[in-house]
């Protein structure tokens, strides 16, 4: 059998665990290294490491003219894709427009019993880069699902960077279709290191969010800091809770649509029914033998799939919670009861219909979610992630001098005597 079935008793299970839990594994000093020179260089020499970077690792020949997109281009990537393809891009922005409005803060104030007026602005980022994958990966929805919560947030500059290919029209044309305001054809770590230091022509960023390899992860968590990022992703993962009700052929085909992603991908079945756990193995296996992408699912079931057998609903919940997925699936009779008791998970998909890819392309919520067991204190990326919260305190002299005896005394308690100096100085008095 190509994927295993072990119960939680298994000698097994505990170490089977902790290899899928731990397969984003330790960080390679030799990316490392590379990252790190890469970003001293742009750093240093700006476009001009910019475009030797894109030329070796690209292959593609560059100047600093021809870096940006025209919207001369754009207007024939808009004409060059189909208006059935056209048309699925901007039903999908409606619907993820739709969503990510709900998600809008306002500022408010109060004003408390002293007198005093205390609130929280919201204000949007300034500029923000995207970074979409290039090269074999084509992925609009990526384009959407970054882009959008942005736009909606208020993001007066959008800057999007992507190793575009010749086939790369429809990329253009989610990013037309998103609101993205300035292309540049650059991808790698070099195109994370421009964004987050700004070249003569990439403006400098305040942050950057998108998915990327082991080089763009790297380069944002090493340029974390100097700019903001959205989360370090890992690779995809899938958890899928059926009791015996559960369609076995429902579950096998969304544990497969995730373990196509790529060879890291993890796709877990929890189930409390051993008979309903060998009739999702079996069709798994009948469908491995139709998909397209055969060589990538095989290795990420052999490695990182598993149907988990528990003892009962109880420890259903507990390993659910301890795994934190980034996607969980609930195919069983009381879903929402059941939801209730998840706490730790990136998405939730609830019932038989509520399938994965609805979540992926057109439900409306983001599909970038907290990977890796993150889901513990990550949350998906949303509006919320493209505005700040800037406090605001306004007192007068009565409010301030009410409460100068503690002020002066916490100071005094933490010793930063000119602490409490400074409040008594308005009133040329000790308190």
């Amino acid at each position: 059998m190509t994927i295993r079935l072990i119960k939680t008793s298994d000698a097994g299970f505990k170490p089977l665990l902790a290899k899928i839990l731990g397969r984003r594994g330790a960080r390679a000093g030799d990316v490392e290294k590379r990252v790190e020179a890469i970003i001293t260089a742009v750093q240093r020499h700006g476009d001009r490491a910019l475009l030797g970077y894109t030329k070796l690792f690209d292959r593609v020949r560059l100047t600093a003219a021809t870096m940006e997109v025209k919207p001369a281009e754009i207007k024939q990537a808009v004409a060059k894709v189909s208006p059935k393809d056209l048309r699925t891009l901007r039903f999908a922005a409606k619907r993820i427009f739709a969503f990510h409005r709900r998600q809008l803060q306002k500022s408010w104030q109060y004003r408390d019993p002293l007198g005093m007026v205390l609130g929280q602005r919201i204000t949007p980022l300034e500029r923000v880069g995207v970074y979409v994958p290039g090269g074999k990966a084509c992925y609009p929805s990526t384009v959407l699902m970054n882009v959008i919560p942005a736009k909606v947030a208020g993001v007066k500059e959008i800057i999007m960077t992507s190793p575009i290919g010749s086939d790369g029209a429809i990329i253009l044309v989610a990013a037309h279709v998103a609101g993205v305001d300035r292309i540049f054809r650059v991808g790698g770590a070099q195109a994370v290191a421009a964004l987050a230091f700004g070249t003569r022509t990439i403006p400098k960023v305040d942050k950057i969010v998108g998915p990327g390899n082991i080089f763009v992860a790297t380069a944002k968590r090493m340029v974390f800091g100097d700019v903001g990022i959205d989360s370090i992703a890992g690779p995809s993962e899938i958890l899928l809770l059926a009791d015996d009700s559960a369609d076995p052929l429902l579950v096998a085909a969304d544990m497969l649509s995730q373990a196509e992603h790529d060879e890291l991908a993890a796709a877990l079945c929890v189930t409390t029914s051993m008979t309903n756990a060998r009739s999702i193995q079996q069709a798994v296996e009948a469908r491995l033998k139709s998909t397209k992408r055969q060589a990538i699912t095989l290795q990420s079931l052999k490695k990182y799939g598993a149907i988990i057998v528990v003892r009962g609903p109880k420890e259903m919940v507990e390993l659910a919670n301890a795994i934190a997925p980034e996607h969980i699936e609930l195919i069983v009779r009381q879903p929402q009861k059941l939801a209730r008791q998840i706490h730790n998970a990136g998405a939730m998909f609830l019932g038989p219909y509520s399938a994965p890819p609805l979540g992926d392309y057109l439900a409306g919520p983001n599909h970038v979610l907290p990977t890796g067991g993150s889901a513990r204190f990550f949350s998906p990326l949303g509006t919320y992630d493209f505005l700040k919260r800037t406090t605001m305190i306004q007192a007068e002299k009565r409010a301030l001098k009410a409460l100068a005896p503690s002020i002066t005394h916490l100071a005094r308690l933490e010793g930063l005597d000119d602490h409490a100096r400074a409040v008594e100085a308005r009133f040329k008095e000790s308190f």
